[in-house]
């Protein structure tokens, strides 16, 4: 098969390096992809909301399946768009269409869901400039910190967590009134803050059938002991070691069935990833965000614990034969620890160099935002590295990330050092 996938962060360079892997692989090409993927496949420079572009690159390449990697093409109808060209409707999409994408592009929408079919989730209330003093009285009845959530996409940042009142009516106005969020923020959910340690758990649908794929925790805070701003994931570890069977069980029965039950009864057609964000308070899972795509940097510790041929398993889902498939685990814990650029989450600079990558062993390099010049890997984004190890343990794997870690350099270069720390 040819194939050709969409994105290019560490996600989508843990996607390159799995389906490079099978033997059912003709051409594999990467859009626009980074320094990391080019040696996996061919790297193609649009972007991933062009759409014309992108029908351009599949008929001129024969490309057989497409594999979305963000969330902003899904949301944006690249599925349906496929769907509904003569010439791309037979083409296989893996990530869901854009009535099933507002599971992550509306918090609304999604809460609307979890609802509608008893998936259990915090208490909330939606709100707009028009019941803005509404919104204040709602913050009035609930006990801090106060979660106020951006209704719409806002790259990971649209979440802020208060503990004053006061503040947490002035950034609700902020929110709403001075478009903070820009069109993200015309709709604010609050929502009751839930107490507890939180965990991903990833699915694997056809629209049918659908497997529970490794368990991950990732950790989002720039600063050591999950202090300071929200990145887009400074590293990660699966399996998840309070993750236990009975655990598990509940998340299964009480979360992901009635999830995708709900998905096919509310006539939402769904092939690809279901990411479900979920704490766990007291002994019980509750659900924070669905999103419609698989997490990064949670996707590699994930992919690399997945034994499965990746071209079979896509074709699977493709075909909605997901259920002659036997999904394969590595029972060894993996984790990985994100480098970044100096300033990150705020304002950083691109184009440094990259050097040490060359003398990494026993650990996997993915590439996040890395860019190739003359020869030269630079950075290129916010996130630039993630280096992943397996272990008998996730401390064992994280000891063999951190040495590798200090292999790799490039100006201002930036890393959290305390993974796991709360396990």
């Amino acid at each position: 098969m040819n194939i050709l996938i969409l994105g290019s962060g560490g996600r989508e360079h843990a996607f390159a390096w799995k389906l490079s892997q099978s033997d059912h692989l003709s051409k594999l090409y990467i859009a626009p992809g980074n320094a990391g993927t080019s040696n996996l496949g061919v790297n193609i420079p649009i972007g991933v909301n062009n759409f014309e572009k992108i029908k351009e690159v599949v008929l001129e390449k024969e490309i057989d399946l497409v594999v979305v990697g963000p969330e902003d093409p899904l949301v944006n109808g690249v599925h349906d768009y496929f769907l509904e060209d003569y010439q791309l409707r037979d083409i296989p999409v893996i990530g869901p269409q854009k009535m099933a994408a507002q599971l992550e592009g509306s918090k609304e929408f999604a809460k609307e869901f979890m609802m509608r079919h008893n998936i259990p989730t915090a208490k909330y209330q939606s709100f707009t400039t028009e019941t803005l003093n509404e919104g204040y009285e709602f913050l009035e009845r609930l006990a801090p910190p106060y979660v106020l959530k951006a209704d719409g996409l806002a790259a990971g940042k649209g979440v802020v967590i208060l503990k004053d009142l006061r503040e947490a009516k002035l950034e609700l106005k902020s929110m709403l009134v001075d478009a903070k969020f820009g069109s993200a923020s015309t709709t604010v959910v609050i929502e009751e803050f839930l107490d507890g340690i939180e965990l991903s758990v990833f699915v694997l649908t056809d629209g049918t059938n659908y497997k529970v794929l490794p368990t991950a925790k990732d950790y989002k805070r720039i600063g050591e002991g999950d202090t300071g701003l929200n990145t887009g994931g400074m590293g990660a570890i699966s399996p998840v070691p309070f993750a236990d069977d009975s655990f598990m069980d509940k998340i299964h029965d009480q979360i992901v069935k009635p999830t995708v039950e709900g998905l096919k009864m509310d006539k939402l057609p769904y092939k690809g990833f279901i990411f479900i964000g979920l704490i766990k308070v007291g002994d019980d899972p509750k659900v924070i965000e669905y999103n419609v795509r698989m997490g990064d940097p949670e996707t590699e510790v994930v992919l690399p614990r997945i034994q499965n041929d990746f071209v079979e398993l896509m074709d699977a889902v493709a075909k909605g034969k997901l259920n002659d498939v036997a999904l394969k685990i590595d029972a060894r814990a993996a984790t990985t620890v994100m480098t970044v650029s100096g300033g990150y989450p705020g304002a950083y600079e691109k184009g440094k160099e990259i050097s040490g990558i060359d003398a990494i062993e026993e650990s996997i390099v993915f590439h996040a935002g890395t860019t190739l010049k003359e020869g030269k890997i630079l950075t290129n984004g916010g996130r630039v590295l993630a280096v992943t190890s397996y272990g008998e343990s996730f401390k064992e794997a994280l000891a063999i990330s951190y040495k590798n870690v200090q292999k790799i350099q490039f100006e201002g270069m930036n890393y959290r050092r305390d993974i796991g720390f709360d396990l």
